[in-house]
Parts: structure tokens; C-alpha cells; sequence
């Protein structure tokens, strides 16, 4: 591994311990030119997932889309970082057990929606209102009615 500092070539691991729940390896390394250390993180390469979008248009996978709307359907809600990213955590497990190397954004939407309908509420709403493309107050309502009668 090249040194981050000084570009030389020889670095030795200091100290190796597992981390993101056992999903990849952190390791201290230490550089034998300049002595400074700096961390990396080793983790199983995957076969890039598409996504296909709603007209019909596909890119890669990007868990950044997802956690930046849950954190929009979260914001000023009683949800901790820890809570939000774990939702997200668990939403990735789910689309990535399917093992289909092809999946439609509606598939994660809604899988993003029954994280939220059970975490709050609220952010389930707001989510679902961006997500349905809610186009009056009807709609809206008839949404509120149906957690409501949950």
C-alpha cells in the first residue's frame, strides 16, 4: 500500500480489527519512509448493482441517494444518526440479498417507505408525499388516512 504522505511504496500493518459489523477489515498501517500512519479499510468488491429508474433510464447503485432522502424525511424528527443508518443499513442488506444484479427504483421506494412507516411516522408521510408525487390535498389525505388506520 502507497503511503498517503510521501508516495513510498513500503508500508507494514500495525494493527488489523474487523469493523462495520464484521462487513470489512480496518487496518493500521505505518510507512517505513516516514513513519506517519494512516488507516484503511478492506472490503468484499461486489458486481455493481443497476438501478432501473422510472423511465426506464438505469445507473449504478448509490447508497448516497438513499440516505440523503431518508435524512430529508427524517429532518427535525426525534431520529438519531445511528437510527437513520441503520434503516438505510438494513434497506441495502435487503436490496443486495436479492442477488439480482438489476433492480427498479419503485422496488426501493417502497422498501424505503415500510423502513420509515415503522421508525416515525412523520418522516414515512414526507417521504411518501416526494415519493408519490402527491398532486393535490386529496391524495395526501387519503395517505394520512391509511397510516392513521394502521
Amino acid at each position: 500500500m502507497k503511503c498517503p504522505f510521501c508516495g513510498h511504496e513500503n508500508t507494514r500493518v500495525i494493527d488489523s480489527r474487523p469493523a462495520d459489523e464484521n462487513n470489512s477489515i480496518r487496518r493500521r498501517r505505518v510507512c517505513d519512509d516516514c513513519n506517519k500512519r494512516f488507516t484503511t479499510y478492506e472490503k468484499i468488491e461486489t458486481i455493481p448493482l443497476i438501478i432501473i429508474k422510472k423511465d426506464n433510464n438505469r445507473e449504478t447503485y448509490d447508497r448516497a441517494k438513499i440516505e440523503a432522502g431518508v435524512l430529508r424525511a427524517c429532518h427535525k424528527r426525534p431520529i438519531s444518526v445511528d437510527q437513520m443508518n441503520k434503516l438505510v443499513d438494513e434497506i441495502e442488506t435487503e436490496i443486495f440479498n436479492r442477488e439480482e444484479k438489476e433492480i427498479p427504483s419503485q422496488m426501493i421506494g417502497e422498501l424505503v417507505m415500510e423502513k420509515l412507516q415503522d421508525l416515525d411516522a412523520v418522516a414515512y408521510v414526507r417521504f411518501a408525499s416526494v415519493y408519490r408525487e402527491f398532486k393535490d390535498i386529496n391524495t395526501f389525505m387519503d395517505e394520512l388516512k391509511r397510516v392513521l388506520d394502521k
